[in-house]
């Protein structure tokens, strides 16, 4: 599991680095979409919704009981069907899509939407999605990313599903550039807001020592396409211990620069059958508990920081000036 996280941590933290302007000046995107220059933004974020009931029942908890503004599903897993009929119940939730394109678990494995026979670079030899993003980028090409990422989002057209936005599960579609083309592409197309870090990206930078470049053309694109975008993201929540995830989410908060940065979180109210799943499963169960403990809501009120959603982003971006 280290070393997966490792990667999904590598590609987020990779386009990160490089979609940013080191010598960043200028207003925030939180500026930009009218919040005051001083402004913490930040959504709380809920990834692996759909994945297993434990997920839906924590990223129901989370949204319901606790501080979390977004989730995002995974169209491919067979739990999709119970989170979207809690969405048609509760349409107000800020619900994306987590594109999925592996399947890394041993015992648990899902296939793409497109079907084997129209994306068979992406498929293993157990006819499941492969097992990591390094073999996703090995075998798959960018048309086959592109139609299993149409094939999701029409799976949850088909089922009702809102989306709010699009995301990656373990950030493969930011493991190649050409991948990200298509990503953009597909988005920019739909209207859709998708995860793209494009300002001072503080906390993404302290996840990864690479310093990379050649991804920030897309940065402008993207924002005057009518999409809105991320200051910064944080993604190793994954890698707190578990005893210690409410004292470090405190100390994360209290650390963030202005602009609107998204923490991502995978909370889960773990059934009998989770730890079968994966052995994360006591730390997604700390992750629920930061994200609903009440000393959280009231520091988050006390130090001012203002809690959005993706829906209420791509609202402020349609008000909000193109870049020149």
């Amino acid at each position: 599991m280290k070393a997966r996280r490792s990667i999904h941590s590598f590609a987020l933290a990779l386009f990160a680095i490089a979609s940013f302007t080191r010598a960043a000046v200028g207003p925030t995107f939180a500026e930009r979409l009218g919040w005051p220059a001083s402004a913490v933004v930040v959504i709380l974020h809920v990834d692996d919704v759909g994945m297993a009931h434990s997920s839906n029942l924590g990223a129901i908890e989370a949204s319901e009981r606790g501080v979390a503004t977004s989730f995002a599903v995974m169209m491919p897993c067979p739990w999709v069907p119970e989170i979207s009929r809690y969405l048609k119940d509760h349409p107000a939730i800020d619900s994306g899509l987590h594109l999925t394109l592996t399947a890394e678990w041993t015992l648990y494995r899902w296939g793409p939407l497109a079907g084997k026979s129209q994306v068979p670079g992406l498929v293993d030899e157990e006819g499941c999605l492969w097992k990591s993003v390094a073999l996703v980028a090995q075998h798959a090409t960018p048309d086959e990313v592109e139609r299993e990422i149409r094939a999701q989002i029409d799976r949850a057209q088909v089922l009702g599903l809102p989306i709010t936005h699009l995301d990656s599960h373990m950030g493969t579609l930011f493991s190649r550039p050409d991948y990200f083309d298509r990503f953009v592409k597909v988005a920019v197309e739909k209207k859709i807001p998708l995860l793209a870090v494009g300002g001072h990206a503080t906390h993404t930078r302290r996840e990864n020592l690479a310093a990379l470049t050649g991804l920030q053309p897309w940065i402008k694109q993207i924002w005057n396409a009518g999409l809105p975008l991320l200051d910064d993201l944080h993604s190793s929540s994954g890698s707190w211990p578990p005893a210690e995830k409410t004292a470090t989410l405190k100390a994360l908060l209290a650390s963030l620069n202005p602009g609107v940065t998204e923490i991502i979180f995978h909370a889960s109210r773990p059934t009998e059958d989770f730890p079968l799943i994966t052995h994360s499963s006591a730390s997604r169960l700390a992750d629920l508990d930061a994200l609903t403990d009440p000393s959280v809501k009231q520091f988050i009120a006390e130090r001012g920081i203002i809690l959005t959603t993706w829906k209420e982003l791509m609202a402020r971006r349609g008000r909000a000036a193109a870049i020149e």
